[in-house]
């Protein structure tokens, strides 16, 4: 079950880094592929909103990295908890003021990992 949350959390992290990439490098590119409902004349204006995000996503990641990184069991398990709480947070909250679908891409995941993670 270790093994099993170790990988969910590498796949949030995964998944950080590349929203980090498409929110501050990408934005008016493949954003505009990624998230077709946002009206396409509001890329380029919000292109320093949206790397601010994306800079957001990447501590995400690197809180995520940084918790598979650390050998001290008890510190390891809480880091992650925490890194892991914070994207279901901002999962939820997302869901609930922008699109349904973020549940499914960004805190679903999440707790996933955070319950494999409770029984490991």
């Amino acid at each position: 079950m270790k093994l099993i949350a170790e990988l969910l959390i590498g796949f949030v992290a995964l998944e950080h880094l590349y929203i980090l990439w498409l929110e501050m490098f990408a934005w008016t590119t493949q954003g505009k592929k990624t998230f077709k409902s946002f009206p396409p004349d509001l890329f380029e204006k919000t292109k320093s909103l949206a790397a601010n995000q994306g800079l957001y996503n990447g501590f995400l990641a690197a809180g995520l990295v940084w918790s598979l990184l650390i050998e001290d069991a008890a510190w390891r398990i809480n880091v992650a908890y925490f890194f892991l709480g914070c994207v279901i947070v901002a999962g939820l909250f997302g869901a609930l003021t922008a699109q349904r679908s973020i549940f499914f891409v960004q805190a679903l995941p999440a707790i996933l990992a955070l319950l494999a993670l409770a029984f490991a």
